[in-house]
C-alpha cells in the first residue's frame, strides 16, 4: 500500500526535528506516515551518527555565562565543535545558552548529571547534543563547566566575544567591581587569586630557573640569593590576580583596588575556547570535501 506523504506532514516533522526536507520525507516514507515512529527512527539515526563522530577533535566553540538576577549565583560552560562556522550557527549558540541557563538553575556537580539535565522542552542535554551532531555534521563536546553560589557575597561574569569567559565570586556584592575584576582576568590571565595559592612546586621550579640565570652573572652567593628572591616576588606579582597592575589603572594593583572597596576576591574561573587542545591542521578545501563526503 502506498502512503501519501503530504507537504503538511513533512513541514510538521521539520519543525519538530529541525532536520532537512528530504530527510524528513524519507523518514515519513520509511515509517509509512507514522509521525512518532519517524521521529524515533530519526533520533536513533542521529545517535549513531553522533557516536561515529565522537572521536573527532573539537577545538572551536563558544563560552556561555549566566548570572542570577540577585547576583548570588553564576555559571560558565565551554562547549566545543570542530569549526568556527558551526560555532556561529544559531542552533549551536542557542544550545550553549540553554545549557548555561539550565546549569545556573540546577544543582549539578558532575558531567554525567549535566548530560542528563533536561532542557526547556524536556529533552536532555545529551539528547540535544547528539541531535545537533547529526544536524550540523560535526562532533560537539561539553568540555568543562563551573558554577559559584554564595549567600553572603556576590558574583559577576564577563564574556569577551563568546571566546573568553570569566566568573568571579566576591566576599560582598559589588556589580561594578565584579565586572571590572572579571574583565581584568579575561585580559591578564592570572593563574590564581593570591601568592598563597601558588603551589610550592611551581615556586621551586621558578627558583631553580632564576638561580641558574643569576649564576651566570658571576656575583657572590648572597647577592644571587637576593636576586632570586626579587625575581620570585616579581613572578608572583605577574601570575596572581591581586599582584597584577589593574588594566584600567596600572598605578594600582588589583589587590589594592579590591581592598579600597572593602571587598575581597574569593575565587575565579577563566575559560578560553581551544586552550590546551592540539588542533588538527586542515586546509579549507580539504575541510569542505570532508563535509561533502560526510566523514
Amino acid at each position: 500500500m502506498t502512503i501519501n506523504i503530504s507537504a503538511g506532514m513533512v513541514k510538521e516533522l521539520r519543525e519538530r526535528t529541525g532536520s532537512g526536507m528530504m530527510e524528513c520525507k524519507k523518514a515519513l516514507v520509511e515509517a509509512e506516515g507514522d509521525m512518532e515512529l519517524a521521529i524515533e527512527n530519526m533520533r536513533k539515526s542521529g545517535l549513531a551518527k553522533a557516536d561515529k563522530k565522537s572521536g573527532r577533535i573539537a577545538a572551536e566553540g563558544i563560552i556561555g555565562v549566566k548570572v542570577s538576577d540577585d547576583g548570588k549565583a553564576v555559571a560558565i560552560i565551554d562547549i566545543n565543535c570542530e569549526t568556527d562556522f558551526v560555532a556561529k550557527a544559531d542552533d549551536f549558540v542557542s544550545f550553549v545558552n540553554s545549557v548555561a541557563h539550565g546549569l545556573l538553575n540546577a544543582d549539578i556537580q558532575t558531567e554525567e548529571q549535566l548530560l542528563a539535565m533536561p532542557l526547556e522542552d524536556g529533552v536532555t542535554v545529551d539528547e540535544m547534543r547528539r541531535g545537533l551532531i547529526s544536524k550540523l555534521g560535526e562532533n560537539i563536546t561539553i568540555r568543562r563547566f563551573e558554577k559559584y553560589q554564595t549567600v553572603e557575597g556576590g558574583t559577576a561574569c564577563y564574556l569577551h566575544g563568546n571566546k573568553i569567559g570569566v566568573i568571579v565570586e566576591l566576599a560582598a556584592s559589588d556589580t561594578e567591581l565584579g565586572k571590572d575584576v572579571a574583565m581584568h582576568i579575561a585580559a591578564s590571565k592570572p593563574i590564581c587569586v593570591s601568592d598563597e595559592q601558588v603551589s610550592a612546586e611551581t615556586i621551586e621550579k621558578e627558583k631553580e630557573i632564576f638561580a641558574a640565570q643569576a649564576a651566570e652573572s658571576g656575583k657572590s652567593a648572597d647577592i644571587i640569593e637576593k636576586m632570586v628572591i626579587g625575581r620570585v616576588s616579581k613572578f608572583l606579582a605577574e601570575v596572581t590576580l591581586l599582584g597584577q597592575p589593574f588594566i584600567k589603572d596600572d598605578k594600582v594593583t588589583v589587590g589594592k583596588l579590591v581592598a579600597s572597596k572593602g571587598n575581597a576576591v574569593i575565587r575565579f574561573s577563566r575559560f578560553e575556547v581551544g586552550e590546551g587542545i592540539e588542533k588538527k591542521e586542515e586546509n579549507f578545501a580539504e575541510e569542505v570535501m570532508a563535509q561533502v563526503r560526510g566523514s
